[in-house]
């Protein structure tokens, strides 16, 4: 059976938990469409919303890197299952910063070939595309969160996240959150202005891709966060004992 007619092998995500829940605007018709029809690749070209076409994995040449492809052809090979449908969910909420990202992955590939090594540029890019998380927040919570001081952030400080604005856009966490577990860290971006990740997200778009230049990502400007300390993601950690596990809310490494 080929990629294009497999049906999802699992129920549909719960679009109602938070981390889904900006997601459900584009994914609840697209996993419809996927289970209904069995075609993963029409499902989810169906709204064109993105900038690219989701096709087949076979459809990159051998020889050829997967976002050079991208780049040269505006076609996304696409793999029936969970990792590449949330991926190409977030190329729908994100098509400008997506395309963005993807040109700026080839124009490094261009210059320095695909090679054992990404160079900072491109490593920078797959850790946000994968694993990435957008925050808009008063100055206190990103401070303490770009210190860890996590008992702070989640103490003291904890009224504030009602003042901030936060979601993901890495779809391998996106991937993780079906089984959620204590541990799933992603990497928080701050933006600078305020948004609704429930409503439109275009202008959120336009101005992630302007942010996010080759300079900019050289720097890796990403803090870490297990995410499911965010205040009303997780009940447990109602309980301010949650966050004393030092193994998952490590402190900051200081360097000499």
């Amino acid at each position: 059976m080929s990629d294009a007619a497999t049906h999802p092998t699992a129920a549909p995500p719960d679009w109602a938990r938070p981390w889904f829940a900006p997601w459900a605007r584009h994914g609840q018709g697209a996993w419809q469409a996927w289970h209904s029809s069995g075609d993963v690749h029409a499902a989810l070209n169906a709204s064109g919303r993105a900038p690219v076409r989701f096709v087949p994995p076979d459809a990159l040449r051998p020889g050829v890197a997967y976002e050079r492809f991208i780049a040269d052809s505006a076609c996304v090979p696409t793999r029936a299952g969970w990792h590449d449908f949330f991926n190409a969910l977030v190329w729908q909420g994100f098509p400008q910063t997506k395309r963005h990202l993807n040109r700026l992955q080839a124009a490094e590939i261009a210059r320095d070939g695909v090679g054992a090594r990404r160079g900072p540029v491109r490593d920078a890019i797959t850790v946000f595309d994968e694993n990435g998380a957008l925050l808009h927040a008063p100055d206190a919570l990103w401070q303490a969160l770009a210190q860890r001081r996590w008992a702070e952030l989640f103490g003291p400080l904890r009224p504030l996240w009602r003042q901030a604005s936060f979601m993901l856009f890495g779809h391998a966490a996106l991937e993780k959150l079906l089984t959620p577990y204590k541990s799933i860290t992603v990497h928080v971006l701050r933006v600078a202005q305020p948004f609704d990740a429930l409503g439109d997200l275009s202008a959120l778009d336009a101005a992630l891709a302007g942010q996010l230049n080759a300079d900019t990502l050289a720097t890796k400007p990403f803090v870490p966060l297990p995410v499911l300390g965010v205040p009303d993601w997780w009940s447990a950690n109602e309980d301010v004992a949650f966050y004393a596990d030092a193994d998952v809310f490590r402190p900051l490494r200081r360097t000499v």
